[in-house]
């Protein structure tokens, strides 16, 4: 039923975190016109939390080694807070060059396998 998922990250400064994703971050991409850029991801996962209202969405990467993204990210300048451990996981924020922040962490939680995707037969 479900093939995939769409995120969406709003910025003040679309290009720049675009290249962001794609030149720092080497996701694969696809240019569906003008320049308008659609990234891969690889296998996620999606997670309900409870919260007093609705329509809240937050969007983490997920790495193996939150301290060896933070030195490949310092290496390119790029800022990330420090690293704070929650009981799922050790969290750092990546600021984009657009001025927002992503979160990405390293995981201490089980992983759910990823979802099958069937092809629908015609």
């Amino acid at each position: 039923m479900i093939t995939g998922a769409h995120a969406i990250v709003y910025s003040t400064d679309p290009d720049a975190d675009r290249a962001f994703l794609r030149d720092v971050l080497r996701l694969p991409k696809i240019d569906v016109g003008g320049g308008w850029l659609i990234f891969g991801l690889p296998p996620s996962e999606v997670a309900v939390h409870p919260a007093e209202e609705n329509g809240r969405h937050e969007l983490y990467f997920l790495v193996d080694d939150v301290r060896a993204f933070i030195a490949a990210m310092r290496e390119r300048k790029i800022a990330c807070s420090a690293v704070h451990a929650e009981r799922w996981g050790r969290v750092t924020n990546v600021t984009l060059p657009g001025g927002g922040t992503i979160g990405v962490y390293e995981p201490l939680h089980a992983r759910p396998p990823a979802a099958r995707v069937t092809k629908k037969r015609r």
